[in-house]
């Protein structure tokens, strides 16, 4: 099962129509957005990047991302992620928007804590998400507190959410995907075998171990050669898959050295970005006013179609793309563009992507 979600690499494959769209040149929409409804959150976690991403904004309103959410349809964006730099369940925007994207045909996702994802918000939505996945760094109840910076009652409730999930989900036989998601910091590796053990033991369809991500600054401390260690855990885990659970190790990032082995962003105009407070930007990572030069609009204060459509937007793409740029040097290393970025570079350079085989897809696939 978990096999079927390609979680460890890129779905490229199955969208060659738009590849070979920007390889002509063409101002191509974006498959997938990954955006926070808000910068709120209700945790403190210790590895959370979205610390590094402070911008100042506006409120994202429901009538906003009705606004928003036309323009994705009209321009055929295929997938939007709740995610991002904020606890997007915690706006009033969040139950609108999920319901009004699946009018549109807009598939979603939700990335959260889901501390706040109660029933009644689950009764309203789940139904229309491809997937939940839940961030829950770790398997004892004190490494949690300790990661999370939160209260015994916050993981509490945070268990009782998980748990009327996977009865609505089997209740109703809805598709969603239900996964636990552990950000792995190098000195949390007792919380491996702890966490896959729980994920089974709540009945979700599998548990996710992956990397921490950092800034080209270094800012959050994180060695990756301190991963290595872990190995023998990590694939000690892997031994916890069963026929109904699956534990998926990103292997890729979590044993590849901090470096980047390309150096032209490729990937920006497939997957765009857009920060809790309407910050629409060609890069999460850049969303901190240090980063202007990457920033392309405002969705609270401008039509989302109108941004996409503007020659800033496009200028900043040509850049990313352009020798003037180098994210060896002005990038963190493994990012969300990290593995599309990695077969763009090769495809540039004459490697082709193969197409994807109908029928043979994996799940989720518009979540690339």
């Amino acid at each position: 099962m978990i096999t079927e979600m390609l979680m460890d690499g890129h779905k490229l494959a199955w969208h060659m129509d738009r590849v070979r769209a920007w390889d002509r040149g063409e101002r191509i929409a974006p498959i997938l957005i990954d955006m926070a409804l808000t910068r709120r959150c209700d945790a403190r976690c210790r590895f959370c990047y979205a610390s590094l991403q402070a911008n100042e904004g506006y409120t994202i309103t429901e009538q906003i991302m009705d606004n928003f959410l036309e323009d994705c349809a009209r321009m055929g964006v295929l997938a939007i992620t709740f995610g991002g730099d904020g606890e997007s369940v915690l706006s009033p925007a969040f139950v609108p928007a999920i319901q009004r994207a699946a009018s549109l045909g807009i598939k979603t996702a939700l990335n959260s804590n889901c501390h706040m994802y109660l029933p009644y918000r689950q009764n309203a939505t789940l139904k229309h998400l491809s997937y939940v996945r839940i961030n829950f760094p770790a398997g004892t109840p004190k490494g949690y507190y300790d990661i999370m910076q939160v209260s015994p009652r916050f993981r509490d409730r945070t268990i009782q959410n998980i748990q009327y999930m996977v009865q609505l989900k089997q209740r109703d036989n809805l598709s969603v995907s239900l996964g636990l998601q552990m950000v792995l910091t190098p000195d949390n590796g007792e919380e491996i075998i702890p966490f896959v053990e729980l994920g089974r033991a709540l009945g979700v369809d599998y548990s996710v171990i992956k990397h921490c991500a950092d800034d080209e600054k270094g800012s959050l401390g994180i060695d990756f050669e301190k991963y290595k260690p872990l190995i023998p855990l990590l694939k000690e885990a892997e031994g916890y898959t069963t026929e109904n659970y699956g534990v998926q190790i990103m292997w890729s990032k979590l044993l590849k050295p901090d470096t980047i082995p390309y150096q032209r962003c490729y990937g920006a105009p497939f997957i765009i970005q857009i920060s809790g407070t309407g910050l629409v930007a060609a890069c999460g990572h850049k969303f901190g006013p240090e980063y202007i030069r990457f920033h392309l609009g405002n969705i609270c204060t401008e039509r989302w179609w109108d941004i996409w459509r503007n020659d800033r937007y496009w200028e900043v793409m040509r850049y990313m793309a352009s020798p003037e740029f180098n994210a060896q040097t002005m990038c963190g290393s493994l990012c969300r563009n990290c593995k599309i970025n990695e077969s763009l570079d090769a495809h540039k350079k004459g490697f082709s992507i193969s197409q994807g085989v109908p029928g043979l897809e994996p799940k989720h696939i518009e979540f690339i």
